[in-house]
């Protein structure tokens, strides 16, 4: 829904704001976008391309899928990670397009 100036609704508005904060977070970011490369990915294998240990990238990888921004999957005793949301890939995209300018 949207209000009369154009703008979401206060209640999405809170919404996109949580996911924005989810977002700002370098290992995130940097999630999405090798997701975005992959299509999909066990979790050991993006810890390792992050150089972080497998519980944080885990947790990372959580907080996204509750938020509905990653999808998981279990693949015998692996879960795969891919893109659910890619308005998250579009918020990198424009985030790294406003890397040197000012």
């Amino acid at each position: 829904m949207r209000t009369c100036a154009g703008l979401p609704a206060p209640e999405a508005l809170a919404r996109i704001a949580e996911t924005l904060r989810l977002l700002a977070h370098p290992q995130r970011l940097h999630l999405i976008g090798l997701l975005n490369r992959v299509a999909a990915a066990p979790v050991h294998a993006l810890g390792a391309a992050l150089d972080a240990p497998q519980a944080v990238t885990s947790q990372h990888l959580n907080l996204m899928r509750r938020a509905g921004l990653v999808a998981a999957e279990r693949r015998g005793k692996e879960v795969w990670y891919s893109l659910a949301d890619r308005r998250a890939l579009k918020v990198l995209k424009c985030v790294c397009n406003q890397g040197g300018t000012r």
